[in-house]
């Protein structure tokens, strides 16, 4: 089974940039969905981006859409989360997941693979 492990978090100024990435530990991550979720504390696991097996198609959730880019690399195994414009909403803990379902999901039960995830934290 594929492994995840999630880097790039950290503190960053509100307005300001973070790109997150999720390094896979096998070659079949590139037959894999992938999502990227976030969790604040007391709040449930939301979507936030979602991706093809191909990268040619992407799904974001609206509190983030125009401001966050997911992106993948097969030959690396790795996925991204570019984030711009970061709020002092967005701060979470940053988790990206791999599902079977080729076309990636806003649905977390379709994750059967997930990262130990990233902080996010945002200043005003």
């Amino acid at each position: 089974q594929v492994q995840l492990v999630e880097s790039g978090g950290g503190l960053v100024q509100a307005g300001g940039s973070l790109r997150l990435s999720c390094a896979a530990s096998r070659r079949t991550f590139s037959t894999y969905g992938v999502g990227w979720f976030r969790q604040a504390p007391g709040k449930e696991r939301e979507f936030v981006a979602s991706i093809s097996v191909s990268g040619r198609s992407t799904g974001y959730a609206d509190s983030v859409k125009g401001r966050f880019t997911i992106s993948r690399d097969n030959a690396k195994n790795t996925a991204y989360l570019q984030m711009n414009s970061l709020k002092p909403e967005d701060p979470a803990s940053y988790y990206c997941a791999a599902t079977p379902t080729s076309m990636g999901s806003r649905n977390r039960s379709q994750y059967n693979t997930w990262g130990q995830g990233t902080q996010v934290t945002v200043s005003s």
